[in-house]
């Protein structure tokens, strides 16, 4: 295996990732809402959520394309449509917080005073990898161009893992500089901008959840 195709590979794994990361949707909008309300260790804790699943859609392009293809094959529907319904559940659930918990100090319940980031960050990590797994355009981009893009690399398995790492590396890549705008963009909104900045991210993902299932 030359370095030439392993670079190769590596390319084709970024384009792959890319093509998943940068279309901008529910989860996308959620990553940004997470570091705008919690700060940049929260955000990038979302961001690599996102990516581990990314990652994880690329190992099974590489190793199981074809099949993979198959299984998703005729259900594309089913998919979007739960998939959505999923997404617009947790966009009301971050409105419904924010009702409960909103007039204290002229904040809303998820932000701190102090700028600090939520310190559960795995919590943060996990609720976004099984946000992602549910997400029906993941799952079906990756079907699409990611396993035809894997199917040129043969069956060398250094072309295989360079392919998976790069698209792993080009959604974390994306999804952190995500976060880190999202972070910068918080820094500099006042407290009641901060107040409606949860419930307005989080009815923008009710509103693509419903875009999404309507194809």
């Amino acid at each position: 295996m030359t370095t030439t195709a392993v670079l190769a590979a590596l390319a084709l794994g970024i384009v792959a990732g890319l093509s998943v990361a940068v279309p901008v949707g529910p989860v996308a909008v959620l990553v940004v809402r997470e570091s705008l309300v919690r700060g940049r260790p929260a955000g990038l804790a979302a961001a690599a959520g996102v990516a581990t699943v990314d990652l994880l859609y690329a190992v099974l392009a590489v190793l199981l394309g074809a099949q993979v293809t198959r299984m998703l094959s005729g259900h594309e529907d089913q998919l979007r449509v739960g998939g959505a319904a999923v997404l617009a559940a947790v966009g009301l659930a971050g409105v419904v917080r924010w009702w409960l918990g909103r007039g204290a100090n002229g904040i809303g319940p998820a932000v701190r005073e102090d700028g600090a980031a939520d310190p559960r960050q795995v919590r943060v990590w996990a609720r976004f990898v099984v946000v992602t797994l549910l997400n029906p355009a993941t799952a079906l981009i990756f079907a699409t161009v990611a396993t035809g893009l894997a199917g040129q690399l043969g069956t060398d398995p250094g072309a295989l893992v360079a392919f998976a790492v790069g698209a792993g590396a080009a959604s974390l890549g994306w999804q952190c500089g995500l976060a880190v705008a999202g972070a910068w963009a918080g820094g500099r909104l006042g407290a009641r901008w901060h107040d409606w900045s949860a419930p307005a991210g989080s009815g923008l993902v009710v509103l693509l959840a419903g875009w999404v299932a309507l194809g």
